[in-house]
């Protein structure tokens, strides 16, 4: 592997005249023997050329912690791989999009979001520079058969949620398959980030998903610092780290409820809903926003932490952790709830491993995956949090693993606060590097995060290439409803919980 891919450690940067480029065949079949041998792909994506990508392929390891990164060139089209390595499908099919070069043999080749390549007058579709472009407009899988239907649901919701449309194919009440159809708000946060930075990038990485800030802003950043050459003090890290898992906490609580509401049990929804609330507060005590808005910032955060706040966390904390206690025993010990949650939407830990899910979702079925463990980044490389695995990859499961980290997080903060370093909070970074790659994972609430960056001779973005945990795992939800009960579908979405917005780049 290692005289194939260049390797690196997570939140480090190398030139980008280091990362191997290979003819287009020994490149895929690189990544094929990679991902048998264990390695999975964090992200892959093409950068346009005259006459057609340069593809890149990051894969992670987490036997080694490390991470490989290779790059083909490619003219008028690329070898779709997807049959052999399942969780490149998806990829592959943004790459068609975003480089207008057709993946050749997709099993299942169709738009991603829906718009025009970033080259002008270049599409994979066939599709003219004006033709106007209707997201959704596609044929959907059809299964045939006596009394088989189908059922649509959205992209427009009875809530005020983000449009996506869910096509189901069923016999009577259970689910054959179910395809799911996103990117009706494509937004072009990468197409906008190329030749940056800019003063509006960390705007821009603070809504790529607004419920994970903290998470991939922490990826950006460390992607800054590499190719900069900046050090984060030790006290602006260990605040960081507070923030990451008080965003954790308050996804997690609101799930939690959550789930609990889609079985129509009140006592749990309502007392999880307040809770949540508490704990963006505590991270509004951090730095005056709720979702933790303007604290991370390249070099480290933009505010300190005094000691009355500090003590104001503490007691908020344990206040918390008692009321959300009281409030999950309640889910726990009502055999009703208990008969919802077990034996529904099940994923085995093989499905999960070709799809490449990350985060609960690959937790809940038996795979260890968390990249504060295996690519230990920030405080995370001193202060280890426990890694919660459960193996039935159930809504149960799920919910579980939620309940457990959330526990984790809790005694993470409060150690943290309780032994902040001494110090400042921020380096003032300099100018980025010229010809770099760097590489940024963190683990946020959703799972892996993947960022990056590749600047150009002016030390400029070429291409900032940017993985929300959610493009791993729609697909795992779409296998969860198979053999389901059509009216499980509310339970199972919401206990994968994943964004729209952080797809619908």
């Amino acid at each position: 592997m290692n005289d194939i891919f260049r390797t690196l450690h997570n939140g480090s940067a190398i030139p980008f005249d280091e990362v191997p480029r290979l003819e287009v065949t020994a490149f895929l079949q690189a990544i094929i023997d990679a991902t048998d041998r264990g390695w999975r792909v964090s992200s892959y994506f093409g950068i346009p050329t005259e006459s057609g990508a340069t593809l890149c392929c990051v894969l992670s390891s987490k036997a080694d912690g490390l991470i490989g990164m290779a790059a083909a060139d490619v003219a008028g089209s690329f070898p779709s791989i997807a049959r052999l390595v399942p969780q490149l499908q998806l990829f592959e099919r943004e790459i068609a999009e975003q480089c207008g070069i057709p993946a050749e043999e997709h099993p299942w080749f169709k738009p991603v979001r829906f718009h025009h390549s970033f080259v002008p007058g270049r599409d994979a579709w066939g599709r003219n520079p004006g033709d106007p472009i209707l997201p959704g407009v596609m044929e959907f899988y059809r299964v045939e058969g006596e009394e088989v239907h189908e059922v649509a649901v959205g992209p427009e919701h009875a809530g005020i949620i983000e449009p996506g449309h869910f096509r189901f194919q069923c016999h009577g009440e259970e689910v054959f398959h179910l395809e799911i159809s996103l990117g009706y708000q494509h937004r072009g946060i990468e197409q906008g980030l190329v030749g940056g930075p800019d003063p509006r990038t960390p705007f821009r990485m603070e809504t790529i998903a607004g419920d994970t800030t903290i998470g991939h802003m922490h990826a950006h950043c460390m992607a800054m610092e590499a190719l900069s050459g900046t050090r984060v003090p030790a006290r602006a890290e260990a605040l960081r780290g507070i923030a990451l898992e008080l965003e954790r906490l308050a996804n997690h609580t609101g799930d939690l409820g959550a789930i609990a509401g889609d079985v129509g049990y009140l006592p749990t929804a309502s007392f999880c809903g307040r809770i949540r609330g508490d704990f963006l507060n505590m991270t509004a005590v951090l730095c005056g926003s709720r979702f933790g808005r303007g604290l991370v910032r390249p070099g480290g955060v933009l505010f300190d932490l005094g000691e009355a706040e500090r003590d104001d966390l503490l007691a908020r904390l344990d206040a918390a952790r008692a009321d959300l206690e009281n409030a999950v025993e309640l889910l726990w010990s009502t055999p009703s709830v208990m008969s919802r949650l077990e034996n529904t939407g099940a994923v085995s830990a093989d499905t999960a491993r070709e799809l490449g899910l990350v985060g609960p979702a690959a937790r809940a079925c038996g795979l260890n995956r968390d990249v504060r463990h295996d690519y230990p980044y920030g405080i995370f490389r001193m202060a280890q949090i426990p890694v919660i695995t459960t193996h039935h990859g159930d809504v149960c499961a799920r919910t579980t693993v939620r309940w457990l980290e959330a526990g984790k997080s809790l005694d993470f903060i409060r150690d943290q606060l309780r032994q902040l370093p001494g110090g400042g909070c921020r380096n003032e970074p300099g100018p980025l590097q010229g010809n770099r790659v760097a590489v940024a994972m963190t683990e946020g609430w959703r799972g892996e995060i993947c960022h990056v960056a590749i600047t150009d001779d002016a030390g400029r973005f070429l291409r900032y290439k940017v993985t929300d945990p959610s493009f791993h795992n729609w697909a795992g939800l779409a296998m969860a409803l198979r053999g389901e009960q059509i009216s499980d579908f509310p339970l199972c979405n919401k206990s994968f919980n994943l964004s729209y917005c952080g797809f619908d780049l």
